[in-house]
């Protein structure tokens, strides 16, 4: 595709995206924008989330994992499976009976300020830092394809990319992120199933006969039990799944915004349920694709591999040009499903979490507060991409940073195990130190951890991080209940 033809394309994206936003938007109060007045349908919600989970990284990373990992990272999606029961069963209960709009707020009835504000700001620094590497990267891609040739700096790319999903959210926020949300998983799984279909036919069999074509591939391996010490095995996935799905979505109000927009908690959990079933098969899909394209890229000797292999094929023209109008629409919709519901619950917990505009403000002056955060925080998103481009050459720096947004989800975990397994109060004032130190520890375990036990941490590390914060909190509870 020429360059032109992608920025139509993109424009034309982007129109339908505010087209929606105009159709879905005309109140504007905050009620809207943080509950869309909890009158969303939960099967929009369900399909819309599948988009949400899966961003731009997912969609270009997942296929080019399985040259040399297989189907191993499947492991961990089944353990996702068991994260959103518990969610459904427990978390979901205690949102819709605090009536709640940030999921922080339980922090402070439950423990004080403090820990309230700890939650809170955890998930704004993970949320700023993924959320922004996410885009950084499909920023990239579109650079790299499209905005190099047309000797547009990086700057007006990221700026440009930011002010359109603005454009599209600052109204109504989540009411119209259900519906585009909606839209946007539509287009990245037409990309999926089409590109399968294509590639299927090129290489001469059935895509209805993909199950025996992957039982016969030596990349198909799912189950890995051989050597506890290892990244890939079984249990370690499994049960690091279980927790990467609670903390980041039970514990992540990106995730549970959308699910508290629904009508009811029954409605909220058939959106759990449906959201996990789709979400399995379509992760799936992916690594089938990934078996697909590795072989297509062996038979035609395509050299590029890992997180270049899908744009490579896709683009090329070799598949058609429908394949390469879909693979673009998907590759947007993956990565601005993700930073539009992202953009808006980064202004909700700002806005609900550290402003209190809830409690101090009246309605016309909280609206005020929450267009102004709503720029705010989408300028910071800028920055930070700028931050990745410019600032840090080294990639394998921005990988590590990537990860450390990991590190914050542990504190959430500790802080909410705590919370509703135990009786025990906190000294509040001392829960940031807590906080604050368990990512270290858990930094300073696991790039040891190989010298030291043999063993290698992996998603693990998660489970380590909430387990020193709870440590933390037994040694800081307070004598009264």
């Amino acid at each position: 595709m020429q360059p032109y033809q992608i920025l139509l394309l993109i424009a034309g994206y982007f129109g339908v995206l505010i087209l929606i936003s105009y159709l879905t938007g005309r109140g504007g109060s905050n009620a809207e924008f943080f509950k869309a007045n909890r009158q969303s349908p939960w099967y929009l919600v369900a399909f819309g989330m599948i988009g949400a989970s899966l961003s731009g990284v997912t969609f270009i990373s997942i296929p080019g994992t399985v040259e040399t990992q297989a189907f191993s990272y499947f492991q961990v999606v089944l353990g996702y499976t068991v994260g959103y029961a518990v969610i459904g069963l427990v978390l979901l209960p205690l949102y819709y009976r605090m009536n709640l709009t940030s999921i922080y707020t339980y922090l402070e009835n439950r423990f004080g300020q403090y820990s309230y504000k700890t939650g809170a700001s955890f998930f704004l620094l993970s949320r700023v830092v993924g959320s922004s590497f996410r885009l950084f990267l499909v920023a990239n891609v579109l650079q790299l394809i499209v905005f190099d040739a047309m000797g547009v700096p990086f700057y007006i790319t990221v700026s440009i990319t930011i002010l359109l999903i603005w454009l599209y959210t600052f109204k109504s926020g989540i009411n119209t992120i259900v519906w585009t949300d909606t839209l946007q998983t539509l287009f990245m799984l037409l990309a999926l199933g089409i590109t399968i279909v294509v590639i299927s036919e090129d290489l001469n069999f059935s895509p209805f006969n993909i199950i025996g074509y992957l039982s016969e591939s030596e990349f198909s391996k799912m189950f890995f039990f051989e050597d506890w010490r290892t990244r890939d095995y079984f249990f370690k996935q499994f049960i690091s799944g279980a927790f990467i799905a609670i903390v980041m979505t039970g514990l992540d109000q990106d995730m549970m915004q959308k699910n508290l927009t629904c009508r009811n908690l029954k409605d909220a959990q058939k959106n759990m349920f449906w959201f996990t079933m789709v979400l399995t098969v379509v992760n799936f899909f992916f690594l089938a694709l990934g078996v697909l394209l590795t072989d297509y890229a062996e038979i035609n000797g395509i050299t590029e591999r890992k997180d270049d292999l899908f744009p490579a094929i896709a683009t090329s023209g070799e598949l058609g040009l429908g394949v390469a109008i879909l693979f673009i629409l998907g590759l947007i919709a993956a990565a601005y499903s993700s930073a539009d519901s992202a953009l808006t619950a980064l202004t909700t917990s700002f806005s609900i979490d550290i402003l209190d505009i809830e409690k101090k403000y009246s309605e016309e002056k909280q609206v005020n507060i929450r267009k102004l955060i709503h720029v705010l925080i989408s300028v910071l998103l800028i920055l930070v991409m700028l931050i990745f481009k410019y600032a840090i050459a080294d990639k394998s720096v921005i990988n590590k940073l990537f990860e450390f947004a990991g590190y914050t989800y542990g504190p959430l975990l500790g802080l909410y195990t705590y919370g509703l397994f135990t009786k025990w109060n906190v000294k509040d004032k001392l829960v940031p130190v807590v906080a604050i130190l368990s990512p270290i520890l858990s930094y300073i375990i696991s790039i040891n951890s190989l010298v030291w036990f043999g063993f290698e941490f992996g998603f693990f590390i998660l489970i380590l991080n909430g387990l020193l914060t709870f440590l933390g909190l037994i040694l800081v509870r307070s004598k009264h209940h």
